[in-house]
């Protein structure tokens, strides 16, 4: 683990909201081979974190990075990389890295509209909210509905989402509004362990603990940036929509945690220098990585499969509630993306497309309307980025742009990120005295435990609009909508 700084870099401004860590900054072997760019206000920059700094300087150093190493506007600290760390390798001379990628491997983001307004929902808040925390269960060790045999659990991890259609749980339609269809090739069981294997079994369906939550939300009035991109998703003032947050569960962690002991025995051995043990990575030609990149798919498809059958979950619980079919009362996915994940992707560097194995950890891809990866249905809006913010400030949508493939690899921030960590957190608020505060405000909250409530407090959190407006000035990700919490479920 690094040593915490105490002071600042030297800082290059690039813009009113890009920062520049030139790559002579603090010698030392290894040394910068490219420079650290963070993106944020001058506000948001003062707020942040010195480890922030520190990491995203470490991460410049790592062997075939491309163009620059990244930080999105909500960056803080976290294992290895940041979190809301971006960055590009090339496939022949570069690594792949656990730590940029992270632990719940495909955390991310699914949005879904319905055609209720907060006059229709505001009376059966409670119950649908009980509802809702009864079949979608949450906290450490909780267990999923659906009971995998071994080959059933090996098909999730080849197949994601599309499995979970494929039986019964999802629209056919669904697949269409998943980042990578809800299904990343390149995914072998074999290369997965068992102890992964029966740690992740059990979760499918399930929402886990510290900051994932499935969020009943509205969209207040004059919270409608884009009117006509809006209205290409059926979005409208006074609607009802559901955020879920949540990733690959033990599955993922399992998967990091048996790699990252692998690289780090092997690292020397391939002739790589790290700062921070932290960043233990491989070759990315080498068996290791290979292995690494085909467990992690697997733990990706497990994530957006995992969604899946949430969202099944939350139709049915509409449905039971307000006696009509999910169908009936338009329940759509807008999208589901990723933002704990490494792809091969295409971007230009240096005037030419080029292949790289791409980083992004706490940040979402956002591409814009030119990129061939994205469906028909986005094509002229661009890529859907869903952005959560804390349980008592509320959420955004936004779309990518053609512009962020140059200025951040088609990449933005995923959330608000963090300004306390989750023990202060908890000594200045407790977690019954917060649940009564936030159903003062008109936002009913059921949660597993009421210290990781406690942890989850809005003060804990970076203010949601001054990042998301970061990226929008910067011209990365265009705001659509924002939306306000109601409802929420905790683990």
């Amino acid at each position: 683990m690094i040593q915490m700084p105490t002071t600042r870099p030297p800082l290059k401004k690039i813009s009113d909201v890009c920062w520049e860590i030139s790559p002579n900054y603090k010698k030392g072997k290894p040394e910068m081979l490219v420079p650290a760019r963070i993106f944020a206000t001058e506000k948001l920059l003062n707020q942040m974190d010195m480890a922030v700094f520190e990491q995203i300087s470490n991460v410049a150093c790592l062997p075939g990075i491309q163009k620059a190493a990244m930080c999105m506007p909500d960056a803080h600290w976290g294992y290895g990389f940041p979190i809301g760390g971006v960055a590009a390798f090339d496939p022949e001379t570069g690594i792949i890295s656990p730590g940029g990628i992270g632990y719940d491997i495909n955390c991310g983001m699914r949005l879904i509209r319905t055609d209720l307004t907060v006059e229709d929902v505001k009376p059966k808040l409670k119950p649908l909210v009980d509802y809702l925390f009864k079949t979608v269960p949450a906290g450490v060790g909780a267990h999923g509905f659906v009971k995998l045999t071994l080959p059933q659990h090996k098909e999730v991890m080849t197949d994601g989402a599309q499995w979970c259609i494929r039986n019964g749980y999802g629209w056919s339609e669904d697949k269409d509004r998943i980042e990578g269809f809800g299904r990343i090739e390149g995914a072998d069981p074999s290369k997965v362990s068992q102890k992964a294997v029966s740690r992740g079994a059990p979760e499918l369906g399930t929402l886990g603990s510290g900051n994932h939550y499935l969020e009943v939300q509205l969209i207040a009035a004059k919270n409608i940036f884009d009117k006509q991109i809006a209205k290409k998703f059926g979005l409208f003032e006074n609607q009802i929509v559901v955020m879920v947050h949540c990733g690959s569960r033990g599955f993922g962690h399992q998967i990091c945690t048996d790699y990252v002991n692998v690289f780090r025995e092997k690292m020397a051995g391939w002739g790589i220098k790290v700062r921070d043990e932290e960043l233990a990575c491989a070759p990315f030609r080498s068996k290791e990585a290979q292995d690494y990149f085909a467990a992690m798919n697997c733990a990706a498809n497990y994530g957006f499969a995992n969604r899946q059958l949430i969202l099944h979950r939350i139709r049915e619980g509409f449905s039971h509630i307000f006696g009509q079919d999910a169908e009936k009362l338009g329940m759509h996915l807008i999208y589901d993306v990723a933002h704990n994940i490494a792809k091969i992707e295409e971007h230009k560097i240096d005037g030419e497309k080029k292949e790289v194995v791409m980083h992004r950890k706490g940040a979402t891809r956002c591409f814009g309307p030119a990129r061939k990866e994205l469906p028909k249905l986005y094509r002229e809006t661009g890529q859907p980025v869903i952005v959560g913010g804390s349980m008592e400030t509320g959420s955004y949508l936004c779309v990518g742009t053609d512009e962020a493939d140059d200025l951040t690899f088609g990449s933005t921030m995923h959330g608000s990120g963090r300004t306390m960590s989750r023990a202060q957190a908890k000594r200045e608020g407790s977690g019954i005295d917060l649940q009564k505060k936030m159903e003062k405000e008109g936002i009913y909250v059921r949660s597993v435990s009421m210290a990781g409530l406690a942890e989850e407090a809005g003060r804990a959190y970076k203010p949601i609009n001054e990042v998301v407006d970061t990226m929008d000035i910067a011209g990365v990700s265009k705001k659509v909508v924002a939306f306000k919490p109601i409802g929420n479920v905790k683990g």
